[in-house]
């Protein structure tokens, strides 16, 4: 089920694409990932972050946030995915990601938000 909601979120935006690498969902743009689901440390969703937002979300939230392995010391942030996940803030956080990784023309057809509203 969270992988089907990940999944109808990432490939919603402009030339998305889903494929497996790693034995792993990975979603991107123009060959570059902005977002993977390896579900190494159970249902969870790795996505890029700007400078300094992950030890920001881990510190409000560590409860929901954690640094994955391989791609957290290069800032990219994990998602864990349950019962209690809020998907509005999965949506913003792979946009803001998508933004990150997208050439400049498809990064402007994905509106910024802010995902710090008090909840991470």
């Amino acid at each position: 089920m969270a992988l089907h909601r990940l999944r109808k979120t990432c490939l919603a935006l402009p030339e998305a694409e889903e494929r497996t690498t790693w034995d792993a969902p990975t979603f991107r743009i123009r060959d570059k990932i902005f977002a993977m689901a390896p579900g190494r440390e159970g249902p969870a969703v790795w996505v890029k972050a700007p400078r300094g937002s992950q030890a920001v979300l881990i510190a409000a939230a560590p409860e929901r946030f954690f640094a994955p392995p391989y791609v957290g010391p290069k800032g990219w942030v994990g998602i864990r995915l349950n019962a209690a996940t809020d998907w509005d803030e999965v949506a913003a956080l792979v946009r803001r990601s998508y933004r990150l990784v997208a050439p400049r023309r498809l990064a402007a057809l994905v509106p910024e938000e802010d995902v710090s509203s008090g909840r991470g």
